[in-house]
């Protein structure tokens, strides 16, 4: 049997989804998050699946034979945190994610309670970074 991505682009509005972000600072953080991504990435906000909100698209192909798209970069607003999706691997990135701020780590992902508790700037460059080790693995069409 095939296995079936869940996560696929929808037509799903982003500024609906963001506005119906139920906590206030959490809505307010996603507005600034969708903007910083988007300013970065180039490529205007997309929802994933019910809930990711990503910019750009890559095909990824495993050894396994597993393969299907993901979002470049991508976020989503949980009840108890932010998740940020960035890819992991690039140069340099202990040592910026060590300057970010109050943040929780697992392999592609960032909890982040609230923005204010990190640093914006240090953030842009991590996207900066991941977006271009995602176009290096990953080339653009």
């Amino acid at each position: 049997m095939a296995y079936e991505a869940k996560t696929k682009p929808t037509e799903v509005s982003v500024a609906d989804f963001i506005a119906a972000v139920e906590n206030p600072q959490r809505r307010a953080d996603a507005e600034t998050l969708c903007a910083l991504l988007e300013e970065v990435s180039g490529e205007p906000p997309k929802m994933w699946g019910p809930s990711i909100i990503g910019f750009g698209s890559y095909h990824y192909r495993y050894a396994s034979g597993h393969e299907g798209d993901a979002p470049r970069l991508g976020f989503s607003p949980r009840k108890a945190q932010t998740v940020l999706y960035l890819m992991s691997g690039y140069k340099g990135q202990e040592a910026t994610l060590a300057r970010l701020g109050k943040v929780k780590t697992s392999v592609s992902c960032m909890y982040i309670n609230r923005l204010d508790q990190i640093d914006m700037g240090v953030l842009r460059e991590m996207a900066v970074a991941c977006l271009a080790h995602m176009r290096e693995r990953y080339p653009e069409d």
